[in-house]
Order: C-alpha cells, then sequence, then structure tokens
C-alpha cells in the first residue's frame, strides 16, 4: 500500500509542475543503510517467514534501526523528519511487543485479512492477546472491497505523506509552493498580532 501511495505521489509531480530530473541532484549518503534495511525485511517476511521467531523479531527491528540511521545522516533532505517520525512510532509498537507490530481484529476484518498469531511463522502485523502501544499499531484498514486492501498504521501515514511531501518539494512543484507560500502568510499573520 505504501508503494502505491509513493507512486501516486511520484506520478503527480509533473501534474503540479514539479521537474523529476531534480530528484538526480539530492545528495543521498549512505544507501547501503536503506538497501541492507529493505534486504532484512524482504528476507523476515518474504523469504525465510519460518525462521524461529527472535531471529525473524531481532531481524525486524534490526531493519528499522538500520532505516533509522539512513534518516538521521540524510536529515538535510526536505520532510524527511516526518518519514522518520513515522518510522519511530512503528519502531516503538514493535519493539514494545516483541517485534511484530499489533494489528486491531477490528482493521483485520475490515480488511478481510486471517487473523494470524505469529505462530505460523513471522508475519509483519499480528492481532496480539494483548498489544502494547496498539495505538501506534496497524489499527486503521482499506476495505476488502477496494483495491489493495491491508492494514496500516498512524506512522504509516506519517511515512507516505513525508514522501510525497519530500518528492514535491525538491522537485518544485506548485503543490509545494502553494503550502509554503500559506505558511509564510501564517508566520507573518502571527508576528503581526505580536
Amino acid at each position: 500500500m505504501l508503494s502505491a501511495f509513493l507512486i501516486l505521489a511520484l506520478v503527480s509531480v509533473p501534474l503540479f509542475g514539479g521537474d523529476l530530473r531534480r530528484l538526480a541532484d539530492v545528495e543521498v549518503r549512505y544507501m547501503v543503510l536503506l538497501l541492507a534495511a529493505l534486504v532484512l525485511q524482504i528476507l523476515v517476511i518474504e523469504v525465510v517467514p519460518g525462521a524461529p521467531a527472535w531471529i525473524a523479531s531481532a531481524a525486524h527491528l534490526g531493519s528499522y534501526l538500520l532505516a533509522g540511521a539512513f534518516l538521521y545522516v540524510n536529515r538535510h533532505i526536505p520532510a524527511l523528519w516526518l518519514i522518520g517520525l513515522g518510522g519511530a512510532a512503528n519502531f516503538a509498537a514493535i519493539a514494545a511487543n516483541g517485534g511484530y507490530m499489533p494489528a486491531s481484529v477490528s482493521a483485520l476484518r475490515v480488511a478481510g485479512l486471517p487473523l494470524k498469531s505469529g505462530a505460523e511463522g513471522f508475519v509483519n502485523s499480528v492481532a496480539l492477546a494483548h498489544p502494547r502501544l496498539l495505538f501506534l499499531g496497524d489499527v486503521l484498514a482499506i476495505p476488502q472491497s477496494w483495491p489493495l486492501s491491508n492494514v496500516f498504521s498512524v506512522g504509516d501515514v506519517c511515512i507516505a505523506l513525508g514522501g510525497a511531501i519530500a518528492l514535491h518539494r525538491i522537485c518544485g512543484s506548485r503543490l509545494a509552493e502553494s503550502i509554503n507560500r500559506n505558511r509564510r502568510a501564517r508566520k507573518s499573520t502571527q508576528l503581526g498580532k505580536g
């Protein structure tokens, strides 16, 4: 779902007058950290879903630490702080629940997903008996009747919005300019009142 949203954001940049070629000008440091995080997630979720729970949980948490390190060294990129906030929220929920992202039963049902316990191998979202920080877990859902039905978290929303904002700001779209203009207008109004 996150990938689909970011593809839509990418497609929307030229529609708002942005230039995708400007992405090539962004200085991205230590890309290997992000690639390693992605490889860990793919290994744990797709390639070796039957790995022992402690290995899967450690790898899942480790992938978030690698992604967090990548975000930190690239904090100069616009809106990366919002992506980091989303990642931190997801990490907190996963770390508090032994390496599993807690999911609400109602969200899983709305999305038409099975109520997995994690006992059958590693799964990304799990309906836990006594979840911690459930409000940071996968409590939102795209209904089963819609394409790409799935569950997602507030952290996922922050990651998606941060990615879209970063794309539009880097590429100089009219959408980003409009947001910046409104922000400057609010600041000048607030300064005038003081």
